[in-house]
């Protein structure tokens, strides 16, 4: 009996710390946005919260559509992904001034694909802060073109992550904090001139990006890693201007760069080969939608490519 109460003592002990170790991962998913497999904010959170529970790392992951009504939603996030459109629409445009405060007492975020662009001025010195970077318009450019990352850095967000290549909306020319100050860039890439073959306009093409790119030849960061100062209390920050492109998330080393930097904007330790991954189907890839199956979805082209991934 003395052995059974022991017994019961020690798991009960284990169950404590596995709870106490949770990080809570709160997830802004923007609305519908691009069409049927392009931007599906729905979609990809409920798939990128279900692959970071397969991980082992003991994530609690919460759901918001829109920017929360009821901020206490945030009480005890470790990190806070937001997936959506940009812009002046962008959800932390919203209560910019409260998140700001999250943001001081150390919570992690992630910013992907449009969820990247602000406006220029407060709302862009805000996204300096929180995460190091952001799109700015007439000087930021979304071109879609094959991103060809063949030097990852000694980063925990690549760990388990091989050189790859891949095509979506890369975001590039990105607007960061002076001197790259505790910046790292984490998937660089110079992009092919033909990216640039648009007019000049907010989001296309602008004569900085042309000498920087075309003439320069600086390859281009379009995802990074930040760690705030103490005035944010050390807290981090990860953006990546891919993600338009809804199949991408079937891809391993793709989806493995934003399940580790969520892992690590929540100060969670990335496992030395990365968080473990299991197959994305496309059955998976198409649940939870945005919006409807179209009758020319093309399933067998988004099979074919899933299926190269995995060989």
């Amino acid at each position: 009996m003395r052995n059974l109460f022991l017994l019961f003592v020690i798991l009960s002990l284990f169950v404590c710390d596995v709870i106490a170790a949770s990080k809570k991962i709160v997830f802004l998913v923007g609305g519908k946005s691009h069409g049927y497999f392009s931007h599906d904010h729905k979609s990809g959170c409920n798939l990128l919260a279900n692959h970071l529970k397969q991980t082992g790392l003991h994530f609690e992951t919460v759901l918001v559509e829109g920017y929360p009504k009821d901020p206490s939603v945030f009480d005890g996030a470790a990190a806070i992904v937001v997936y959506c459109d940009g812009g002046d629409r962008h959800l932390l445009n919203e209560d910019s001034e409260n998140f700001d405060k999250l943001m001081r007492k150390g919570v992690g975020l992630v910013n992907i694909h449009y969820g990247v662009e602000t406006t220029k001025g407060e709302k862009g010195d805000a996204f300096l802060n929180w995460v190091g970077g952001y799109f700015e318009p007439h000087w930021s450019v979304n071109p879609h073109w094959m991103g060809k990352f063949e030097n990852l850095p000694n980063h925990p967000i690549t760990r388990g992550v091989n050189p790859f290549e891949i095509h979506d909306e890369w975001y590039y020319h990105m607007r960061f904090r002076e001197s790259m100050d505790n910046l790292t860039p984490i998937l660089t890439a110079l992009p092919p001139a033909e990216t640039l073959s648009r007019k000049d306009g907010p989001h296309s093409n602008n004569p900085y990006v042309r000498e920087d790119v075309l003439e320069k030849k600086l390859s281009q960061p379009v995802a990074w890693a930040y760690q705030r100062k103490a005035d944010y209390s050390h807290g981090r920050g990860f953006g990546i201007t891919g993600g338009h492109d809804h199949v991408n998330w079937a891809h391993p080393d793709f989806r493995r760069i934003v399940l580790n930097a969520i892992c690590w904007v929540s100060q969670t330790d990335v496992p030395n080969q990365g968080v473990k991954l299991n197959p994305v189907t496309l059955d998976e890839l198409q649940q939870n939608a945005d919006e409807p199956v179209p009758d020319n979805f093309d399933a067998a082209k988004y099979q074919t490519l899933i299926s190269k991934w995995y060989k």
